[in-house]
Order: structure tokens, then C-alpha cells, then sequence
């Protein structure tokens, strides 16, 4: 990294929180991931196991690896200091102080916490598909659905710190009176999962492969609910690019679903592209926000002078 000094024996730490499984990984202060590890969530045990589970793992991934000197966290819901809301999907979890507790548990003092899909958006800003695009979205599509928000190089979390929560969108086309459903209970991986089972078939991986006219009807009913929201939010931002992230994008139905409905009914859409790193976007982001909390001494190159004054130097890329 072109004029930064970094210390050598110092390591940072990144865990992403997610509704079904949790990522831990450690790199050190250049961006090389030296271990990492992936748990299962086991959601249904609450979120104090799930949470000391993954701390019980960062101890055994950051022993050995030298000084923790910062760590990242990714975690689903609006994320307001160390308070955390709209997280449904592990009893508890908004009843914990991730903050606090990765900072006592761990002995580190430099601890950042982030929304999952803001975390995914810093990634992919600084090492992945938005680099260079203007606005972005970066689209969830995972246990839940929700989006990120980019503009002139950063991350919008909003007012309220719940900027791309599309799950709580009203989908129907009836009145809104209060009794209609959310786009999460209709699109998203657990959705999807609960529809193929319904249907005799593997989940969602089985309704999305399916030649049977019944699911795919069903699919195709819950695909254009996600692209309505979508789009609006297409037509509100115009963004430059969408980034597609998480586990679903392994299916093309969903991807080319996305894309067609999208030049279909957004005057000027945007590109639609999948993340060079799908299943990793919060985990990588996550990292990177451990590391801007990293103070770097500068010997100045002219590689930095596009550089605002306190901005942090160029993240690492987080190569394996």
C-alpha cells in the first residue's frame, strides 16, 4: 500500500452476522485473510449462544495471529451505536450490545458495527463492483432481503440508520389498511425455502430450478414482488449499477429475473451485475471497516492526493 506505514504482528478482526450461518475472519494490517471460519447461526438457540459462539471462535482465530488492534462487525438490522433494531431473525438480537461486548470479550478497543448490506456496499465501493459507479445499490438477497445505498462514494445509512430496509415494504395490490404482507415474508431465502417445501420441492433451490408450471408461477409471483421494489428504488436513486449479493445469486432464475424486469420497467436501468464475492460482501466489509479504524502513519506519495485530508488510506483487498 503506496506511502502507509503499517505495523507488523497487528491483526484485524471481521465477523458477519447472518440469520443462517456467521462469518469470522482474520487478516492482517495489509488485507491478507490469514484464517477464517463459518459457523451455523442455530438461530432458534437465541442470539446470546450465536453471539458467544462467534466470539469463542474470533479468540481461537486471533490467537496466534498477533494483536488485535481493531475488529469489524456486520449484523442484520438498523444499527445505532451499539443498539440494534429491525434483526427478527434471531430471538434476542436486539436485545444485545454488540459494541460492548466484542470489546470486553475480546480486550479490543477499536470495534466498529455495521449494518450487513451498508457493510456489503463499503466492500464492494472499495474492492468490488461499485468502484468507480455512481450511485449504487447493492441488493441482499440472502436469509432476508434488504439493500445498501451508495452516493459519491459512500455508504447512506439514513435518518434513522435503516436506509435499503425494502423487507418492510407493503406488497400487494390491495388498500393499505394495515393487515397486507412484507416483501421479506414474500422474497427472501427463508420465504422462498418455505414456498418450495410447500410445493413438495428442495426449498428454494429446488422452486427456482423447477420446470413445473406451478412453481414456477409461484416463483415468478414473488420475483416480481422483489422487482417492484426494486425498480422504485431504481427510479428514485438512478443508480449507475446494481450489485447483486448473498446466496440466491447462485440461481439464474433470480439474477436474469432481476435484469429483465428491470430494463422492462425502469426507462434508464441500471447494470446488473453479481458481486465477485457473493457469499463474502458483508465479511470483506466488515474487515475494512476494522481497518479504517486503524490509525496509519503517512509518508505522503502522490498516489494520495486524491485523498480528502483524514480520509483512511486505500483499504486492503482482503486476497486469500
Amino acid at each position: 500500500m503506496t506511502g502507509t506505514n503499517r505495523v507488523s504482528g497487528q491483526c484485524l478482526l471481521g465477523i458477519d452476522f447472518g440469520g443462517t450461518k456467521m462469518a469470522v475472519a482474520v487478516a492482517d494490517l495489509d488485507g491478507r485473510v490469514l484464517a477464517r471460519r463459518v459457523l451455523p447461526t442455530l438461530a432458534e438457540q437465541g442470539a446470546l449462544r450465536a453471539l458467544d459462539r462467534a466470539l469463542d471462535c474470533a479468540t481461537e482465530l486471533t490467537t496466534g495471529a498477533g494483536e488485535l488492534v481493531a475488529a469489524g462487525i456486520a449484523t442484520p438490522g438498523a444499527v445505532d451505536g451499539d443498539r440494534i433494531a429491525l434483526a427478527p431473525n434471531v430471538p434476542g438480537w436486539d436485545d444485545l450490545r454488540l459494541g460492548r461486548s466484542v470489546r470486553e470479550r475480546l480486550r479490543v478497543e477499536r470495534v466498529g458495527v455495521m449494518n450487513d448490506l451498508d457493510a456489503a456496499a463499503l466492500a464492494e465501493l472499495r474492492h468490488g463492483q461499485l468502484r468507480g459507479a455512481d450511485p449504487g445499490l447493492v441488493v441482499g438477497l440472502g436469509t432476508g432481503v434488504a439493500i445498501g445505498v451508495t452516493v459519491r462514494g459512500a455508504v447512506v445509512g439514513g435518518a434513522h440508520h435503516a436506509a435499503g430496509e425494502i423487507g418492510y415494504a407493503p406488497v400487494g395490490s390491495g388498500p393499505l389498511d394495515g393487515t397486507e404482507d412484507i416483501l421479506e415474508h414474500v422474497f427472501s431465502g427463508m420465504a422462498l425455502d418455505r414456498l418450495g417445501r410447500e410445493l413438495g420441492l428442495d426449498g428454494a433451490p429446488g422452486l427456482t430450478a423447477s420446470a413445473s408450471p406451478v412453481a414456477r408461477e409461484a416463483f415468478s409471483a414473488r420475483l416480481g414482488a422483489l422487482s417492484r421494489q426494486l425498480a422504485a428504488a431504481c427510479l428514485l436513486l438512478d443508480p449507475q449499477r446494481v450489485v447483486l449479493v448473498g446466496g440466491m445469486t447462485a440461481a439464474g432464475a433470480v439474477v436474469d429475473g432481476i435484469r429483465d424486469h428491470l430494463r422492462a420497467h425502469v426507462p434508464l436501468p441500471p447494470e446488473v451485475v453479481v458481486s465477485g464475492f457473493p457469499n463474502d460482501a458483508a465479511l470483506y466489509g466488515a474487515l475494512t471497516l476494522a481497518a479504517d479504524l486503524v490509525p496509519v502513519a503517512s509518508s505522503h506519495s502522490p498516489a494520495d492526493d486524491h485523498r480528502a485530508e483524514g480520509a483512511p488510506a486505500a483499504a486492503p483487498p482482503f486476497a486469500e
